[in-house]
């Protein structure tokens, strides 16, 4: 996509409801931390990419906000067996 690196991850849910929370979830989690995430909500998938705009590239906040990310959906898929 338009050659710009990026970190991207979709991740699973078993519906539209839980895969719109997660990303809501993400969407605070994000704002709080001022980096913000392309994410796309599908029934049972939630898209992320993190790249920093401003450099047209990856940026060690990104692989932060990523391994943040992974950390919310391992919560979540503990939560939910």
């Amino acid at each position: 996509m338009d050659g710009i690196p990026r970190l991207q991850r979709a991740f699973r849910f078993r519906d539209f409801g839980g895969a719109l929370d997660f990303a809501t979830e993400l969407g605070r989690s994000a704002d709080a931390e001022g980096h913000h995430p392309r994410i796309t909500v599908e029934w049972g998938r939630v898209g992320v990419d993190w790249w920093t705009h401003k450099i047209r590239g990856l940026h060690r906040n990104d692989f932060i906000m990523a391994a943040k990310t992974d950390a919310m959906y391992a919560d979540v898929a503990a939560t939910s067996e």
